[in-house]
C-alpha cells in the first residue's frame, strides 16, 4: 500500500473490514463458514496470524462471535460502547505495540497465542474503539440495498460506500437501468 494515504491506521482498517466480513458470513442465504476449510480460506483473507486450531470447536467460537459484532453496526452509540468494553474486557485485552512479519508496529490487543475467536473479537473492538474516539461511527453501514441484510465500513475519503461487495451496487445500478428502459418504451 505504498503511497496510499489510509483514512484510519493500517490494523484498524484490517480490523473494520475483518469485522464486516465475518458479520456477513451468516447471512440470509446460508452460513458462509460452513465448515474448517472456509474458516482457513477466511483466516488467509483476512491476513490473521498466530494461532489457529482448524478444529469444529474454533470454528463454532468464530460463528458464536458473529451475532456480538453484528451489535456494532445494529446498536446507538452507548450500546456499542458497551460491546466494546465488554469484549476487552471479556478477553482481557492488554494493547501492545507490536511488529511481526512485514507489518510495521500496531497494536496487538492479546497474544498471538490466543484462541482465534479471541483474536477476532478484539481486533474488531479495538479498531469500533478507534472509531468512537475519533467520532467516526457512522461509517458502519448496513447495505443500502433493501433485499440485502449484509454490513459494510465506509472507508472512502467522501463518506460515498452505500453497497457491501456481495455484487448489490451492481444489482441496483441495473434494476434502475431497466426501469429507465422500460419506461421509455411506448
Amino acid at each position: 500500500m505504498t503511497g496510499v494515504k489510509l483514512l484510519f491506521t493500517h490494523d484498524t482498517e484490517c480490523g473494520l473490514t475483518a469485522a464486516s466480513a465475518l458479520v456477513n458470513t451468516d447471512g440470509a442465504t446460508g452460513d458462509g463458514l460452513p465448515d474448517i476449510t472456509a474458516l482457513d480460506r477466511f483466516v488467509v483473507t483476512h491476513r490473521f496470524t498466530g494461532r489457529h486450531e482448524h478444529t469444529e470447536v474454533e470454528l463454532r467460537a468464530v460463528r458464536a462471535l458473529r451475532p456480538r459484532l453484528r451489535r456494532l453496526w445494529d446498536d446507538d452509540l452507548d450500546t456499542v460502547v458497551a460491546v466494546v468494553n465488554d469484549l476487552l474486557q471479556e478477553y482481557r485485552a492488554l494493547p501492545q505495540l507490536i511488529r511481526h512479519d512485514d507489518q510495521p508496529y500496531h497494536v496487538h490487543a492479546v497474544p498471538r497465542d490466543a484462541p482465534l475467536a479471541t483474536r477476532m473479537a478484539v481486533e474488531a473492538a479495538m479498531a469500533v474503539a478507534d472509531l468512537v474516539r475519533g467520532d467516526e461511527l457512522d461509517r458502519l453501514r448496513h447495505c443500502a440495498r433493501p433485499e440485502c441484510a449484509n454490513v459494510l465500513v465506509d472507508l472512502s475519503k467522501n463518506r460515498s460506500r452505500r453497497f457491501c461487495e456481495a455484487g448489490c451496487g451492481n444489482r441496483v445500478a441495473v434494476s434502475a437501468y431497466r426501469a429507465r428502459k422500460a419506461a421509455r418504451r411506448p
